[in-house]
């Protein structure tokens, strides 16, 4: 899964202690250009975890990460360092890579066999990269990490390759979709939402009565909805196709599914919000970042976005947070409505993985068992605004609201199947999604069931080409 909640700006050089391990997202493309790199060396010492040559030896590791928290590179090393004080020996080169360019140099690597010791994988990459084999069969080990039990089983299906019982990569956070609420507006179009986010009638129904409310002088949209430009399209619709009833593929995975009538029911669910005037239009040509900024400025009064703009509304300007905006202090979040099929959100997020090539594969599976503690998850998850991938975190009573509202989304959360064809099926799908929100803006074509199905259509058809490859 991919999103792009923050972006790196500078080349960053550090000292300090460190291994590293890493989680991604999905997709083949972004917008951002640079990249941080950070050394780490020892500064402390005491007993540890690892194997006695891993105690002593010295070993100098390489991990790629991309920018999961505002300063990537130094929150990464933050939450390692009670792992690096415990292992003097152990030096870091830290990489971020930015999502333009990750694919690209991932794929390379994993071509070459030339690459980091640890690398974040965002979930959908990793049957390819395996595929490929760029990454090691870590099945043997996953008892260190607590096994299958641990994790939510939309999470624990990315680590492997659909149909295969081998497993590649262990989870490390979780990205999970839901609603967040302005709670001034819904109070000013006198609408409870304890009701609201029920059902897909009684959500539009809400968005009907908030649509237009006045806040702060101002006139608020209903829904903030990112269209064709955004690099989640593929990730904001299928939630959708889920709760009418549809899926991506037949369960034998030989097949196209996603157009058929129930499919179909579900595009034209939640893109008829927008016909409908429910969406300001020229938000469909905005990003999910622009639309969260819009949301964060009272334009509108409900977007369906990820866990770390909860972070984000809670870290100060300064520091590259959203905390000055007006929304910060009056949202509220929920988990997506019932459709006919029951409730349904995408789940995403990244693993973690031992490249083929690395030298040092035994200290770099003490590091992703690291980062597999309780401890680590949850300050990575603090750092980030991410969910842990660590189940009992995921269900502890002691989440803070924000976290257990996505907490609940997890349990109608679904994953896209694990075949090594999705990196460019999901680039179709992008394509041909995209030219669905054209139909909506009334730049291509009529709107309505007829268009919508031919355009499903012609996705199938290209789809089923790449998977039958």
């Amino acid at each position: 899964m991919r999103n792009k909640k923050w972006t790196v700006f500078s080349t960053v050089m550090a000292s300090t202690l460190l291994l590293a391990g890493c989680g991604s997202n999905s997709g083949n493309g972004g917008d951002g250009q640079a990249a941080a790199t950070t050394s780490a060396s020892p500064s402390a010492s005491a007993s540890g975890q690892a194997s006695p040559s891993a105690q002593t030896d010295p070993v100098t590791l390489s991990a790629w990460i991309m920018p999961n928290s505002p300063k990537p590179d130094a929150d990464f090393l933050k939450v390692m360092d009670p792992y690096l004080k415990e292992h003097p020996n152990v030096t870091l080169k830290v990489t971020v890579l930015d999502w333009g360019s990750a694919w690209t140099k991932i794929t390379t690597a994993a071509t070459s066999g030339e690459g980091p010791d640890i690398l974040q994988l965002g979930t959908t990459w990793v049957p390819a990269i395996a595929s490929m084999g760029g990454i090691d069969k870590i099945t043997d080990k996953m008892g260190d990490v607590g096994g299958e039990a641990s994790y939510l089983p939309a999470s624990w299906n990315t680590t492997k390759i659909e149909g295969k019982e081998d497993i590649y990569g262990v989870p490390w956070f979780v990205d999970a979709r839901a609603i967040y609420y302005n709670k001034e507006a819904f109070k000013a179009a006198n609408v409870d939402p304890a009701e609201a986010f029920k059902t897909w009638d009684s959500f539009k129904s809400a968005l009907e009565k908030v649509n237009g409310v006045t806040l702060d002088g101002k006139k608020v949209a209903a829904l903030g909805v990112p269209g064709k430009n955004d690099w989640n399209v593929v990730h904001n619709i299928f939630p959708w196709i889920w709760a009418a009833g549809g899926d991506v593929l037949s369960a034998d995975h030989k097949s196209v599914t996603f157009n058929d009538d129930k499919g179909v029911d579900g595009v034209m669910y939640y893109t008829g919000l927008a016909n409908e005037g429910l969406v300001d239009k020229s938000s469909l040509e905005k990003n999910s970042s622009q639309i969260e900024s819009d949301f964060g400025d009272g334009k509108s009064a409900v977007i369906i976005t990820g866990p770390w703009l909860a972070k984000n509304f809670a870290t100060p300007s300064k520091a590259g947070g959203m905390d000055d905006k007006a929304a910060a202090k009056q949202f509220a979040i929920s988990p997506l409505p019932a459709g006919p099929s029951g409730q349904s959100t995408f789940i995403g997020g990244s693993d973690l993985t031992v490249f083929k090539g690395s030298k040092n594969k035994d200290a770099a599976w003490e590091v992703i068992k690291y980062l597999s503690t309780v401890e680590a998850q949850q300050a990575y998850a603090d750092i980030s605004g991410q969910l842990p991938a660590n189940k009992n975190l995921i269900e502890s009573p002691d989440l803070d609201a924000n976290m257990k509202a996505f907490a609940e989304a997890t349990k109608y959360g679904k994953s896209y199947p694990s075949i090594p064809q999705w990196g460019p099926t999901e680039t179709a799908l992008q394509k041909h999604f995209a030219n669905i929100w054209d139909i909506v803006a009334g730049v291509k074509g009529k709107y309505d069931r007829d268009s919508i199905q031919k355009e499903m259509n012609d996705a199938a058809s290209e789809v089923n080409s790449i998977i039958k490859q």
